[in-house]
């Protein structure tokens, strides 16, 4: 059997080539496979935010393409009532008056220019508009998204309660039915 040197631990015949050596930056003893712990856990965390990365890049063009399609819907949707507003004008100016008649066309022209400007509209542009007017002015920002809050939840219980009152509904005309059977 060699012969052991007194520096190293028992059952231990030589040293490993770089098993001793310190990392400074980490302060980590390197270990046999000559990679230091602290490199392991720089390796781990760098695949960690890549990941998050990637997730947050996902998450963003998937938002993008939400928000596009909201704005083509609600480019459409203010044309419609563009057009609407436009049919309406002629009517009041026989019922009402043409100057009522002109505020009808005017409003519709207005509409047809915000939907026009909307659909022209980059998504990425219309995120950056909305993040300057809320910078500009937070607390009408918040006074809209608590009113859109409001409203959406009172169509969302509606329409909830709707379907509670069609399931009565139908539980009752069978119910009848069947009396009558």
């Amino acid at each position: 059997m060699a012969q052991q040197d007194k520096d190293l631990p028992e059952g231990t015949d030589t040293i490993i080539p770089g098993a001793l050596e310190t990392d400074t930056s980490d302060m980590t003893t390197r270990s046999g496979s000559g990679r230091a712990s602290g490199s392991i856990g720089s390796e781990l965390m760098g695949k960690v935010r890549s990941g998050g990365d990637k997730l947050s890049e996902q998450a963003a063009d998937k938002a993008r393409g939400f928000v596009g399609q909201g704005i083509d819907r609600s480019a459409e949707a203010i044309a419609n009532v563009s057009k609407l507003v436009g049919d309406t004008a002629s009517g009041l100016d026989e019922r009402l008056g043409e100057e009522y008649g002109d505020y009808a066309r005017r409003a519709a022209e207005a509409l047809e220019s915000t939907a026009n400007r909307l659909a022209s509209k980059d998504p990425d542009e219309l995120i950056d508009d909305t993040r300057e007017f809320v910078r500009k002015s937070p607390g009408v920002a918040l006074a809209g998204a608590a009113i859109v809050g409001f409203a959406l939840a009172r169509l969302i219980k509606s329409g909830l309660s709707m379907g509670d009152d069609d399931d009565e509904d139908n539980g009752r005309s069978s119910r009848s039915s069947r009396k009558r059977s």
